[in-house]
């Protein structure tokens, strides 16, 4: 594999991106910013727009408006109430209540993450199955043997997972992992940025699919955007 460029990587599930929200003049780069986090809500402090309102064959419109109004736009806007709280205290001396203090943090982190991993979710569904460009397909074959391989461990994974399921690449070693979150700010390997992500909690599949999860998880994989998941991939690999 190619030596990974780490000045253009960025940890998006580590809530690192913080302590950039809506400061002056990210919010015009990122429209020119051709990476896959441009637009972000955690750098214009706003909802990153559906690219699919509905996804016929998988996701319907009901299912999928109050998932992204509801849990994304809700996590966003919890996320900004948090950082307004800290930015108040830094630049005009506004303490933050103690008792109220520890419960900031984790939200800093919780929601940031669930920004992210929304983001990364929808932005990653496509309207129907499409083949990986080769960047992104032979480094799932090396890694897993194939891409049936692959998915039938990333199925797994997503099945045990309560909260999120990932493919993720890893700075330090290259190497791709399937991995598992129950929680926003729990799970990832430290520094890994996700490739494919699926939202596994109940808000994501039960207008469509009830309590049949199995049925939710196994069609995703047919409606993975690869060429998203492949710019991702890019943005991280050298060359």
């Amino acid at each position: 594999m190619d030596p990974l460029n780490r000045r253009s990587f960025l940890f998006a599930s580590s809530g690192a991106a913080a302590g950039s929200l809506l400061v002056p003049g990210l919010t015009e780069a990122a429209e020119a910013d051709t990476s896959p986090y441009a637009g972000s809500g955690l750098i214009t402090g706003k909802p990153k727009p559906l690219r699919h309102a509905v996804v016929p064959g998988f996701l319907s419109a009901a299912q999928i408006a109050p998932h992204h109004t509801a849990h994304y736009s809700g996590a966003l806007k919890a996320f900004v109430g948090v950082e307004k709280n800290f930015e108040e205290q830094f630049t005009k001396g506004t303490a933050v209540d103690a008792a109220a203090f520890e419960r900031l943090k984790q939200l800093q982190s919780s929601r940031g993450n669930s920004v992210i991993l929304h983001e990364l979710y929808f932005d990653g569904l496509a309207l129907k199955a499409t083949n990986p460009p080769e960047g992104i397909r032979k480094a799932v074959e090396k890694r897993f043997g194939s891409l049936d391989k692959w998915a039938a461990d990333f199925v797994a994974s997503a099945k045990a997972a309560a909260g999120w399921a990932m493919l993720v690449i890893h700075p330090v070693n290259g190497r791709l992992y399937n991995v598992v979150s129950d929680e926003h700010a729990q799970g990832p390997l430290w520094l890994s940025a996700p490739l494919v992500v699926i939202d596994t909690y109940e808000h994501a599949f039960y207008i469509d699919y009830q309590n049949k999860k199995a049925e939710y998880v196994e069609k995703f994989v047919k409606f993975t955007d690869w060429a998203e998941a492949d710019k991702r991939y890019r943005a991280v690999v050298k060359g």
